[in-house]
């Protein structure tokens, strides 16, 4: 499991961060997006824009969580069908963890 883990330790690791980004990063921005886009509907006082910019901001905060918990859900899925070896370099690699392959050596 060393050579598996220490061979894709760095695309792993690539992946993690990547995964981590997008997980926080894109929730953050659609709901950035959605509150500036009421506040311009507010700004302006139409009644009808700021009930059309509401939906759009709930639509998006739903989005947002859907998004955050992909990744929770994926993981639990790969966890049930795939292999330990796999489940335990991608939880080992570029954690608290990855002191383990150091020590092996």
């Amino acid at each position: 499991m060393v050579d598996f883990c220490g061979d894709l330790e760095p695309i792993i690791t690539l992946a993690k961060n990547i995964v981590r980004l997008l997980q926080w990063g894109i929730p953050i921005i659609l709901i950035l997006f959605g509150m500036l886009d009421l506040g311009k509907a507010v700004m302006a006082g139409k009644e009808d824009e700021m009930k059309k910019f509401q939906g759009a901001l709930i639509k998006r905060v739903i989005y947002a969580v859907a998004v955050f918990l992909v990744v929770t859900i994926v993981s639990f899925a790969m966890g049930l069908v795939g292999s330990n070896d796999w489940k335990d370099c991608w939880n080992n690699v570029g954690g608290q963890g990855n002191n383990n392959s150091a020590e092996a050596e």
